[in-house]
């Protein structure tokens, strides 16, 4: 493996000498939980002044009215992505009447989940298609794991490097089906070594004692003030068994050796009847409960820290735009909200993750069988609940070593994906990030770990610290002078939202139940 990446690398930077690796395309998604200023889930819908949550291109819910989630658009600059974001941030908490958007991965105060409305859509086919499926969801897994927050960063390599890579390999096949086959490499590498960013940038190593209300855990949780519980050694308990994934989903057989056997087994987990989830029911007294009784309801349930993706055509399923065109970008979905900064999210975070992502593309990807997958599952959980226990050791590609061991491997090869990203730059940005999160290593201040020395040293609690932070932040956004768009683009971005979800509504001609049905029987075509 480590001479197949030598090679790649070697030759493409000869090849690459005077143009780097110019245009990588870069997106990111930020959800956050609207809250009161006491810490509470705000008690009121989606604002109006946000525009319709279904059309908007830049702001949305997720799976409640209370939980954000803001979108940029397409850039190929790192600075531009964060600017644009942080537009975002300043309109939204403009338009907030005093309440603010938490810091946190994990969830502020939840008492009863049956508190937590669930998002709004409104009345057309495909709004009330989104609010039944979070329906399912509320049933299947319960509401406190799908208000947990996270930051998803979308990637892609332009074709320029592509057709590089391609000569290196002295590949022949269609450029496109080129491209397709090493995302998928990239993704299988991910899995291998993707935990690397919750070691870095977890940042959720404890939580609030009422999000265990919602369910039980076998874990040895230890308390601080107010109810606070964490584990000394997590870095994202966001990441683990606990959060945001799920147990239910762990004995998927989704395979990443290809395009089409991965749509093939996705499309299998979607039309794959559950007995489990079939006892909630479908649709009872006249209301859904999900979308259906199957393993997944829909290609979006299926829960995993990295996703093949291609943007989708009118009446297509993600699994159907990728069999017809293949992989256009990869989603990272292993990055939690970072608290020290404003935005949940820094440009030296893309960086270093654009780094090992560019690592993960240039190493050797042999195909993965079904119990490596679930070895890299169960390394991610590893690292997610005692990644900063020296003694932890993972299993990768059948070779056991202490996660030190296998940190200061990767991080070589980091440094080196690095180098090649800063080719024909003006300053080396991706190193100096990169040399600042191992120097971060080497003095336990990974994020994990400076949010429990926080948090043991002022004596707080998550609540208290995460209210501080919320306050801060909501001061620096409202005091930010936008950059990419005024009041009145917003203005006018959120006007032609709500025509936009008017004219949906006007153009329904089939009730809920066969609109369902049609799109089920498109699904599987």
């Amino acid at each position: 493996m480590t001479q197949q990446f030598t090679t790649r690398l070697t030759q493409l930077s000869a090849a690459m000498a005077d143009t780097g690796v110019l245009g990588i395309k870069r997106g990111i998604e930020r959800e956050a939980l609207r809250i009161c200023e006491q810490g509470k889930l705000a008690p009121n819908g989606h604002p109006k002044a946000l525009g319709s949550a279904l059309t908007h291109p830049l702001i949305t819910t997720d799976y409640a009215e209370t939980l954000l989630e803001f979108i940029t658009p397409v850039s190929d600059s790192v600075e531009q992505v964060l600017s644009r974001l942080t537009d975002i941030h300043h309109e939204t908490l403009k338009q907030l009447d005093g309440q603010r958007l938490w810091p946190l991965s994990m969830p502020c105060y939840i008492g009863d989940e049956q508190d937590i409305v669930l998002a709004d859509y409104g009345q057309s086919n495909i709004g009330k298609m989104k609010h039944a499926y979070r329906q399912g969801l509320r049933h299947r897994y319960g509401s406190a794991m799908q208000v947990i927050s996270g930051v998803h960063y979308n990637f892609s390599l332009p074709q320029s490097f592509w057709q590089q890579l391609q000569k290196v390999d002295g590949d022949q096949q269609p450029l496109s089906e080129y491209i397709s086959q090493r995302y998928m490499a990239l993704i299988r590498n991910f899995y291998r070594y993707g935990w690397m960013v919750a070691y870095l940038y977890g940042a959720s190593p404890a939580l609030c004692g009422s999000f265990m209300n919602a369910g039980e855990s076998q874990l040895a949780f230890e308390k601080m003030a107010k109810g606070t519980l964490y584990l000394p050694y997590a870095t994202s308990l966001r990441l683990s068994d606990l959060g945001y994934t799920s147990s239910a989903q762990h004995e998927l057989d989704i395979n990443y050796n290809s395009v089409s056997e991965y749509v093939q087994s996705v499309r299998k987990a979607v039309s794959s009847h559950s007995e489990e989830f079939a006892k909630i029911g479908v649709k009872v007294d006249g209301e859904y409960r999900q979308l259906n009784a199957n393993i997944l309801q829909i290609e979006n349930e299926l829960y995993a820290p990295i996703r093949a993706k291609r943007v989708a055509k009118s009446g297509q399923t993600p699994s159907q735009a990728l069999a017809e065109d293949g992989i256009e970008y990869i989603e990272i979905r292993a990055l939690d909200v970072n608290p020290f900064d404003a935005v949940g999210v820094t440009e030296a975070q893309v960086r270093v993750i654009d780094s090992l992502l560019l690592a993960c593309v240039l190493m050797d990807s042999p195909e993965m069988c079904k119990e490596e997958l679930q070895a890299c599952r169960d390394n991610f959980n590893a690292v997610a609940i005692e990644g900063r226990n020296p003694e932890l050791s993972l299993t990768i590609a059948g070779e056991e070593q202490s996660l030190p061991a296998h940190i200061e491997s990767l991080l070589a090869k980091m440094q080196q994906a690095a180098q090649l990203l800063d080719t024909q730059r003006a300053e080396p940005d991706f190193s100096v990030s990169l040399e600042q999160a191992i120097a971060d290593i080497a003095n336990d201040n990974t994020y994990s770990s400076r949010f429990l020395r926080l948090l043991k040293s002022q004596s707080v609690d998550n609540s208290s610290l995460g209210l501080q932070w919320a306050a801060q932040y909501r001061e620096e956004m409202l005091g930010h002078k936008p950059n990419n768009w005024q009041d009145q683009d917003f203005s006018a971005m959120a006007e032609q939202s709500f025509a936009e979800q008017q004219a949906i509504e006007a153009s329904d001609d089939l009730d809920f139940d066969h609109f369902l049905t049609k799109y089920f029987e498109n699904a599987n075509k």
